[in-house]
């Protein structure tokens, strides 16, 4: 592998979200790369450090990048801002895939994307400081989420019954919930009627990408998909058959069984019931970070 790889300037300038709609034009006119030349391109720079290579790997992936940055413009940053931060993930993603892994770059740099706008959105915001812990992190960018899939979308405070699910299911208190509910009403989201442009002649919304789904979206979708499920089968080998259909019978079916049914089945007490479930959710998480790590998913602290 050759060291000291440095990526080319190759991404359009955007310095304001008055530059939106040029610079979503400009990227559409990269082609997206076949697999065969993906794989030929990752080669060439993780083996030369071609910077040729990389400007076409990364090029090829801008669109991703901004498709991925306006699934975060509910946090009251700018577009541009989002967006620039996505683009240092992918090329930090570039620099490190390894083709020989059997994936798409769109797949692994999708990881390293997210990653840099989060921790953007997590600095920009003066009520979430990076100290936060990792539940909080979850917190924060699945609240929106959740109260959209359990239709709790009045102003204000949450009904109890809505604040003890979401706790429940994001593993947080719901004294937290509550909080991160209101900082985030504080926060408000930026309107998509707001006019833009030099003559203020366009709405925030005239620049939004399309929504329609990317190829190499898809793709990585797919695919991370796929992986995913390899992964949890792999990592369901740590556990003993008990905790297998604890485990399954309580989080991985749509009508779960309650600890009562599960105690009269295995002749337990219910709370022993929770103990192994929990235990055994414990060690499957474990074994799936340590697989996500170790097949480069994740990105390195």
């Amino acid at each position: 592998m050759a060291s000291g790889k440095k990526m080319p300037a190759t991404i359009p300038a955007l310095a304001t979200d008055q530059g939106l709609n040029r610079y979503l034009s400009e990227i559409r006119k990269f082609p997206i790369l076949a697999p065969e030349e993906e794989y030929m391109l990752a080669k060439r720079f993780n083996e030369h450090g071609d910077p040729d290579a990389a400007a076409k790997l990364v090029t090829s992936h801008l669109r991703l990048v901004a498709k991925i940055a306006m699934g975060y413009r509910g946090y009251g940053l700018p577009t541009s801002e989002l967006i620039s931060e996505g683009n240092i993930g992918l090329m930090q993603g570039v620099k490190k895939f390894e083709p020989d892994r059997g994936f798409r770059l769109a797949t692994y740099a999708m990881w390293w994307i997210k990653a840099s706008i989060q921790e953007y959105i997590l600095r920009s915001w003066s009520l979430v400081k990076m100290g936060t812990t990792a539940a909080q992190k979850k917190l924060f960018f699945n609240l929106r989420r959740m109260k959209s899939k359990i239709e709790a979308l009045e102003e204000g405070d949450l009904k109890p019954e809505d604040l003890k699910r979401i706790a429940t299911d994001l593993g947080v208190s719901e004294e937290e919930v509550t909080n991160m509910n209101r900082r985030m009403s504080m926060g408000g989201d930026a309107s998509l009627n707001v006019m833009i442009g030099e003559d203020g002649d366009s709405q925030w919304q005239d620049s939004l990408a399309d929504t329609g789904p990317l190829q190499d979206e898809q793709i990585a979708d797919i695919e991370e998909r796929t992986m995913r499920h390899a992964m949890l089968v792999s990592a369901m080998g740590v556990l003993n058959d008990r905790e297998k259909h604890i485990l399954a019978e309580r989080r991985l079916t749509d009508d779960p069984k309650t600890l009562e049914e599960l105690s009269e089945q295995y002749g337990i007490s219910r709370e022993r019931v929770r103990q192994i479930e929990v235990r055994a959710f414990e060690k499957l998480q474990k074994a799936m970070i340590e697989s996500a790590t170790e097949k480069m998913l994740l990105p390195a602290d």
